[in-house]
């Protein structure tokens, strides 16, 4: 048992010492000083930057989103109306161009 042990410790201690000198070795004695959520201060102002502009985009695009809810909302009461009177205007009758769609006035 205490030749197992022996040949554990010098082989185990050799490889912690050669890991400790290899460049993985001195990144994870890095990254252990510096703790787990070490990053360097302008990438860190890079990232807030990046993500104010990300919930300004998110926030624009609910705004957008809002509208044409808005938008399909009043399509959809029109249209329901129009079905219920029992009639939908047509072309001329609605002020819209039954010809050619270049023949359009603006």
């Amino acid at each position: 048992m205490e030749d197992i042990l022996a040949i554990t410790f010098i082989f185990g201690g050799g490889a912690v010492f050669l890991l400790s000198i290899s460049p993985v070795g001195r990144a994870i004695a890095d990254r252990i000083r510096r703790g787990a959520h070490a990053v360097p201060q302008a990438d860190l102002e890079r990232l807030r930057e990046v993500q104010a502009a990300m919930y300004d985009e998110v926030e624009s695009l609910r705004n957008e989103v809002a509208e044409l809810r808005e938008q399909v909302d009043f399509t959809e009461r029109m249209l329901a109306r129009e079905r219920t009177e029992g009639h939908l205007l047509k072309g001329d009758e609605a002020g819209g161009v039954t010809g050619d769609p270049g023949d359009v006035q603006y």
